[in-house]
């Protein structure tokens, strides 16, 4: 059996050049999502079944795990996340009304009932962390897919209701696949790859992703070449809202995520730059403060998830060639090289379907491209005439309304194909789509004049232009195609 064509999993075009617009409630410009970390508690811990104390985010930057034994400073630090730090930003965020979405970890939130009841009366949401703080990397799908159920039970139990949104954090390969097959989140945050929601297919089920933040995230406090005082994050926050704030003036809006830790940001020294921003930010117009999964659910509703078949980079070959066959006229082994090249989400749309189409037509012989030349009709032509272009051909010519000639125009034309044809030995091709009739003939008088081999380089290039606008009628151009 012959070895599967290879497929590229990583989605390097997004939704390109132009995004979806945003169209949050009130017409806002901006949306800001808060998240609070709740992990106190949850860390590794000996005491907690792991096999070494936690070295990850607190005040001790560049800890090691200390195996088999309690890390007594460190417990200490998070346990001032939980004690102070936690109730503090409760005020702050309780006194500005603003909502939040904590991403808590189940043995944590176990262990800390009163925060829970303070989460639930403030009405912020309380999506899943995972089971653990701890990393998962080395876990196999199994045993995460059990850590994952168990979370979900523990999280049900202890708040009362359970996550309907996901969140690993130092996750492995599989965790986002894993989230998206157990089926009850309405988004997961694994991911860093855009500043607005996007679908992703697993199997047979669509997952919305809702991008998290790793810049804007005050572990910067906690990491090399972080943040070393406050106002070096409030700072950093006001730039980024800035930017984003902008760009939804000028009619492109964007989500913000602030990612906190009530150990890091719960600091005196440190939460009083959060207060400034958070000022800064309420006193713009056109704000939307949301939590996660109101932001999920108007995306669900707004931009809901495509069609689910018919995706390029997922095609069996004799749909992908049936499907693209034609896009070269009458040639579809342009198609079957493209279906063997490494092809990917970032071919799933005009633009990088038509490059996986020309590299595989480019990468013919002279012979086999100068047959995909001689397969195109003339313009106007006995094929024109007598109704048996292709139904490709047809559109484009009626496009610039080359099917609605007077009797000159079409004695003009025949002249032209004539004295092209002879002299290069292919019919002429242009893009008609980009052209209107007068531009058409303007082309055709002035490269009737070139030498063959600038003909034939321009007859490819043509060729290939109009590969892309056959697949702009099929494919999104630029807006994200589902996986």
């Amino acid at each position: 059996m012959a070895n599967p064509p290879p497929r590229y999993p990583r989605d390097m075009h997004g939704y390109g050049a132009t995004p979806p617009q945003a169209n949050w409630p009130g017409g806002a410009k901006l949306a800001i999502q808060i998240v609070l970390n709740y992990e106190e508690g949850g860390e590794n811990n000996v005491l907690h079944g792991d096999a070494a104390s936690e070295a990850f985010l607190s005040e001790i930057v560049g800890a090691h795990p200390w195996p088999g034994q309690r890390h007594w400073n460190k417990e200490s630090l998070y346990e001032y996340g939980a004690r102070a730090g936690f109730w503090r930003l409760h005020r702050l965020f309780t006194e500005m009304a603003l909502p939040v979405t904590v991403y808590g970890v189940a043995t944590a939130l176990a262990r800390s009932p009163a925060q829970v009841a303070a989460m639930k009366d403030a009405g912020w949401e309380i999506a899943s962390h995972g089971l653990k703080w701890i990393d998962y990397k080395d876990f196999s799908p199994e045993d995460e897919r059990a850590h994952m159920e168990e979370a979900i039970r523990l999280h049900t139990e202890v708040v009362g209701e359970r996550p309907r949104g996901w969140y690993t954090g130092r996750c492995s390969e599989y965790t986002v696949k894993l989230a998206a097959a157990e089926g009850g989140f309405d988004y997961v945050a694994d991911s860093y790859a855009d500043d607005l929601p996007y679908w992703v297919r697993f199997d047979e089920r669509n997952q919305l992703i809702i991008p998290y933040t790793l810049d804007a995230n005050d572990m910067r406090f906690a990491t090399v070449q972080g943040f070393n005082a406050g106002e070096q994050f409030e700072s950093y926050m006001r730039d980024s809202f800035d930017a984003l704030y902008a760009e939804g003036q000028a009619g492109a809006p964007k989500m913000l995520s602030i990612g906190l830790h009530c150990r890091l940001i719960g600091r005196p020294g440190r939460i009083m730059a959060l207060r400034r921003f958070l000022d800064y930010a309420q006193g713009h117009a056109d704000i939307w403060f949301a939590r996660r999964r109101d932001i999920a659910r108007h995306w669900a509703q707004t931009h809901p998830a495509c069609g689910t078949n018919e995706i390029p980079s997922k095609m069996e070959k004799a749909a992908f060639v049936n499907a693209y066959g034609s896009i070269f006229e009458h040639s579809p082994w342009v198609a079957e090289r493209a279906f063997e090249l490494e092809l990917g989400p970032a071919h799933d749309n005009a633009e990088g379907l038509t490059n996986a189409l020309c590299r595989a037509f480019r990468a013919g012989s002279r012979d086999a491209r100068l047959s995909v030349l001689r397969t195109h009709p003339d313009l106007a032509g006995k094929l024109a005439l007598a109704k048996r272009l292709t139904a490709d051909s047809t559109a484009e010519q009626a496009s610039a309304g080359l099917d609605a000639l007077t009797d000159a125009e079409r004695n003009t034309f025949t002249r032209l194909n004539s004295t092209y044809t002879e002299k290069h030995g292919f019919p002429f091709i242009i893009a008609v789509r980009d052209h209107t009739k007068a531009t058409i003939l303007t082309a055709f008088e002035r490269r009737i004049a070139n030498d063959t081999e600038a003909e034939f380089a321009e007859a490819c290039a043509q060729v290939e232009r109009i590969a892309y606008h056959r697949l702009a009628t099929l494919l999104p151009r630029d807006a994200y195609a589902q996986h």
